[in-house]
């Protein structure tokens, strides 16, 4: 099954703020949720293309190794990663970064397309995305401009 997942937020800095926080070398760990089981194998060294990161993550019992290869970079407009190996058939994410209000204010966009694997439901799939998606943008909220998350 084919599915699209958006997620959008505000942030009160100008976008050129808020993509240097992504390019800071520990912006990763900072954005896994607590309550997920990810080690950083292999952090990014750039979000430019032909970068590539590798994550454990465990599923249950099992350990799952994620691979996922940097393929587009516009500073301060955007970047996006691939899966290479891991649980999907297919993974890309799109992370934009629009100005927002006269430029002040960014609104941070986050866009995955992807293939669920057989017997996947989407629905969990897609309530999983949204809790770790809003604890992503309120930590980097909490990074550009020091609100709690």
């Amino acid at each position: 099954m084919i599915m699209q997942f958006v997620h959008e937020s505000v942030i009160e800095v100008p976008r050129a703020r808020v993509f240097a926080f992504h390019e800071r070398p520990e912006a990763l760990r900072l954005l896994i949720p607590p309550w997920e089981h990810v080690e950083v194998v292999q952090p990014p060294s750039s979000l430019q293309p032909g970068t590539r990161v590798i994550l454990k993550m465990k599923q249950g019992p099992i350990w799952i190794t994620w691979v996922a290869e940097h393929t587009l970079y516009e500073k301060d407009v955007l970047f996006q990663d691939r899966m290479v190996r891991g649980p999907f058939a297919r993974w890309l994410h799109t992370h934009r970064f629009l100005a927002s209000g006269q430029g002040a204010s960014t609104l941070l966009r986050d866009e995955v397309d992807c293939a669920l694997p057989l017997g996947l439901p989407g629905a969990l799939v897609r309530s999983r995305l949204s809790r770790m998606f809003e604890f992503r943008h309120a930590a980097t909220r909490n990074a550009v401009i020091g609100e709690p998350v």
